[in-house]
């Protein structure tokens, strides 16, 4: 992990107190002396960096403070020593983590898509899983390795710093939740009841439960798939737990798309596209219900995202529309409290969706959200893409990530293509301790 922060820059942060040296006269130097102790001390000391300061810091308030470091610093910063270096595996210093909950960066895990297709996978190589992080901050690029997930598995979901991985075989879905800083893993117990090929795959966790939601792409022969079920996963603090035996139907003559469901309202509603035509399906985690939404322009539609930013739900798509007073755009529509009705919230401007279509050229487009911030990545076209800040009404093109063409891949290569997650780097997930408890002898015979 250390050296996948190695390309960020850190900054300086003023100091609250001032600390001031002694005067040469009072010390009984001479004037010869005095210049060169001024000209030694203007060339290689720093009052603000005295060690006299921070080698009197307490321990504890030392580790708040680097409980505040960004993901890349605090990396950096266990270099300095052994102590530092263990931070990541103290007990006392994650309690503290924990306990300060700093604010964490709304950041992106860009993973190489490979094309889901309906016959069986050829055997699986040994190549190590690797991500590539966008920071949107300082709009750079990191890469992590998951050296950890076993072979023939893909990213499906994320949630609270975890990233969900599922099995690609056909059959019954073995799900992990990983934890890229740490590189920890924790497998669900159990694989889901129903064989599957590419389903959607819905994540929330907070900090004393976990849910996983399952749906569609039943394996009804070896050879045809139906979207027909949805299977639930659920373990929660109070001692609650479901090894996916709460299941519900989907809509009939839905079809979903495989990937991760929009997680909205504290992990009740998990949310997707529909296809042929355009609608959104929700699922109503408490009530084990699905129920339709109907997309806004939804005959007008081209390549429609759904993300979730700072608690909302909200679509992107390309409009094209063939009459004139209705110009070809890219926007932005946020669903409403109520559930049904949608509202335009932003609009590409003409001049940059000019440019933006010229790239695209009808190939199409996947968007995914986080925070304030939304990313547009075109397919094909070697990762070039879009950063909208929501929050300035800001839009500008993102640097392609280095990392692609150096493990392999060209522009037009299906294999190079990023498909993004939402990502909070978090150096804690406790919640995973739930999944062991369940592989106790004890919780085997009340399931």
């Amino acid at each position: 992990m250390e050296a996948a922060f190695n390309s960020s820059s850190s900054s300086s942060l003023p100091l609250s107190f001032s600390y001031t040296f002694a005067a040469a006269a009072t010390m009984g130097l001479n004037s010869a002396a005095t210049n060169n102790m001024n000209i030694s001390s203007t060339t290689t000391t720093n009052p603000w960096m005295d060690s006299r300061i921070w080698s009197r810091l307490p321990t504890r308030l030392l580790d708040r403070v680097i409980a505040f470091l960004p993901p890349p610093a605090f990396f950096r910063a266990r270099c300095v020593c052994k102590r530092w270096y263990g931070l990541l595996f103290s007990t006392t210093f994650l309690h503290l983590y924990l306990h300060l909950s700093p604010p964490r960066p709304h950041c992106f895990l860009f993973f190489k898509h490979q094309a889901p297709t309906t016959t069986r996978r050829q055997t699986p190589t040994t190549t190590t899983t690797q991500a590539y992080l966008f920071d949107p901050y300082d709009v750079v690029w990191h890469r992590i390795t998951f050296p950890l997930i076993p072979p023939s598995f893909s990213p499906a979901a994320s949630s609270a710093g975890l990233i969900c991985f599922i099995s690609d075989d056909p059959g019954p879905k073995t799900l992990f939740l990983s934890n890229p800083l740490t590189g920890s893993i924790s497998q669900i117990p159990s694989p889901t009841l129903r064989p599957r090929l590419f389903p959607s795959v819905g994540l929330s966790v907070k900090p004393s439960s976990i849910h996983v939601a399952v749906a569609g792409d039943d394996l009804i022969s070896p050879y045809a798939v139906k979207n027909l079920s949805t299977e639930s996963f659920h373990v929660d603090a109070a001692g609650f737990y479901s090894l996916w035996g709460t299941t519900s139907p989907l809509p009939r003559l839905c079809s979903l798309e495989a990937g991760q469901m929009a997680s909205l309202g504290e992990g009740r509603y998990f949310y997707c596209m529909n296809h042929s035509p355009y609608s959104v399906l929700a699922h109503d985690v408490v009530s084990n219900c699905w129920f339709k939404i109907q997309a806004p322009m939804r005959r007008f539609l081209r390549s429609p995202s759904l993300v979730e930013t700072k608690g909302r739900l909200v679509m992107v798509a390309a409009v094209e529309k063939s009459k004139l007073n209705v110009p070809r755009s890219l926007r932005m529509w946020s669903l409403q409290p109520c559930g049904a009705t949608w509202v335009e919230i932003e609009r590409m401007p003409h001049q940059l969706y000019a440019q933006f279509a010229e790239v695209e050229a009808g190939r199409g487009f996947d968007c995914v959200g986080h925070g304030e911030f939304v990313v547009i990545l075109i397919r094909r076209s070697g990762n070039r893409g879009l950063l909208f800040d929501m929050w300035r009404k800001v839009w500008h093109w993102i640097p392609m990530c280095p990392y692609v063409a150096a493990d392999g891949g060209g522009d037009d290569d299906d294999e190079a293509q990023l498909r993004g997650l939402p990502y909070e780097p978090r150096l804690a997930t406790p919640v995973t301790g739930l999944l062991d408890q369940l592989t106790l002898p004890a919780f085997h015979s009340f399931n």
